[in-house]
């Protein structure tokens, strides 16, 4: 591509606290509409707000994570707009002092090598109701509005334009994410919109230090969509850059079914806005000590918890890596290891076809109705000899869609192991009688003529001869 690429992200992350921002309405995920609402998250005259020290605390626990420089004196401002999801008519944020600013984290570029991404700022700010559109109608639709996230706890994350593709942008995100799960501010599940991003694009001639216009895409439910949405819009403006137009500035939305950027509304800038001191919150002042402490009190974060898994488990690094880019991961691999201590068998059961179910499903661990006490018990029978590995995985697959025990998964599709010497001596019999070509090879010195002799039998069985008698046996039949 003969354009550079600019990206930055505006990340919205909801707080992990048991009530909203500025009054005392519960903090959760409620499919009824309207019901965790009150005078003051829905904008009443006469009702006042009352700041959150909870949630202050887990966004300055958020700013010191991502390397921030905190200020110790800040407030919140009005941000002026009409919109139905906004009851009060301005939304209550931090425009002018956020509380965190300069921060960065780490990512890998496009050629793998490290790269530092700068976080602009780190300022709170209370969430929006949610629109709920239906159609159809004489009028064609109608549309209504969830208040229950009205208020909620929110803290802004504004990249630097330092992302230049669309897969450095996926990373940080995926970065983000284990940053905010792992110092407890966030669950970031993003299908209940506690994680949300926002991207800003750009394209420019390489070595031009100026921006190119930038448009700004929006609904964009999933890292998948993220990618998949700058990919399109990037190819987008690269072809009005090629006819010679302009790229105009506007904000845009991510169309999943149709698989393209759609045209919402003309973008508006901060002046629009009409920001200023909200007079009925006091300042934030905070002290360096506090500063200090928190970060001081930070959770064990992935980069340790992946050092911790190498030097006290013994795993290779690559696999400390994968377990611990996601906390809920790691949890869940640890939380195995204390009926089985078994490390590599467990990572690798972790990291393979238990996290292979989970993409598929787009779960995480913590949600899988497969549970690490379900993982122990199928890696024992495993190591009981009650089922091979091969039957393991079936049984895996199956105990996650269903959420039957493993055991009972094997009982009640036939799938323990045949480790009966008569019974596997007869079909042995038969797989040398119909496979003397293979069994010369074998004495003639091929070895790897067993191997196949071996994959008869278990085909035979249906994967459920036990694989360490079968080559005991066949040896055993064959040199006789």
């Amino acid at each position: 591509m003969k354009y550079e690429v600019v990206i930055g992200l505006e990340v919205h992350v909801e707080m992990l606290t048991g009530s909203k921002l500025f009054c005392s309405c519960p903090n959760r995920f409620v499919a009824e509409p309207n019901v965790n609402t009150c005078p003051v998250c829905l904008g009443f005259p006469g009702a006042l707000p009352q700041l959150n020290r909870e949630a202050l605390q887990q966004a300055l626990r958020a700013a010191v994570a991502l390397n921030c420089k905190v200020a110790l004196y800040s407030y919140f401002d009005r941000k002026n707009y009409f919109y139905p999801d906004m009851p009060k008519g301005y939304q209550i944020s931090q425009h002018y002092i956020p509380l965190g600013s300069n921060g960065f984290l780490d990512i890998e570029d496009e050629k793998g090598e490290l790269k530092q991404v700068g976080i602009g700022r780190v300022h709170i700010e209370e969430d929006a109701g949610k629109l709920l559109h239906e159609a159809g109608g004489a009028s064609g639709g109608s549309s209504m509005v969830d208040y229950n996230r009205a208020g909620g706890p929110l803290i802004e994350i504004v990249s630097e334009p330092d992302l230049r593709s669309s897969g450095e942008a996926r990373r940080y995100l995926e970065k983000l994410k284990s940053i905010m799960q792992y110092a407890g501010v966030s669950d970031c599940k993003m299908e209940e919109g506690s994680l949300r991003c926002d991207a800003n694009v750009s394209l420019r001639i390489p070595g031009d230090q100026s921006f190119g216009i930038k448009t700004e895409l929006k609904n964009m439910n999933s890292f998948r969509a993220v990618e998949k949405s700058l990919d399109h819009d990037i190819k987008r403006q690269a072809r009005i850059l090629d006819s010679g137009e302009k790229v105009v500035t506007q904000t845009l939305r991510w169309d999943e079914d149709r698989q393209e950027t759609i045209v919402m509304r003309g973008k508006l800038e901060a002046g629009d806005y009409r920001c200023f001191a909200d007079p009925e919150l006091a300042p934030i002042e905070l002290t360096a000590e506090e500063v200090e402490l928190a970060r001081q009190n930070l959770p064990e974060m992935a980069a340790e918890r992946a050092r911790r898994f190498v030097e006290q488990y013994g795993l290779p690094e690559y696999d400390a890596g994968v377990l611990t880019a996601s906390r809920c991961l790691a949890d869940y691999f640890e939380s195995c290891l204390e009926h089985f201590n078994k490390p590599k068998e467990v990572s690798n059961w972790v990291m393979g076809e238990f996290s292979a179910h989970l993409n598929n499903a787009g779960l995480e661990a913590d949600q899988a109705s497969f549970t690490p006490e379900d993982m122990v018990e199928l890696l024992k029978m495993i190591d009981e000899q009650v089922i091979s590995g091969k039957i393991a995985k079936e049984v895996l697959e199956k105990a996650f869609v269903s959420g039957k025990k493993p055991r009972l998964v094997v009982e009640e599709e036939g799938l323990l192991q045949i480790s009966d010497q008569s019974e596997l001596e007869a079909i042995i019999d038969r797989v040398i009688s119909e496979n003397p070509d293979t069994v010369e090879s074998y004495r003639g010195g091929k070895g790897k003529a067993l191997g196949h002799l071996v994959g008869q039998v278990m085909k035979a069985t249906r994967g459920k001869a036990n694989p360490q008698l079968v080559n005991e046996l066949l040896v055993k039949k064959i040199n006789s």
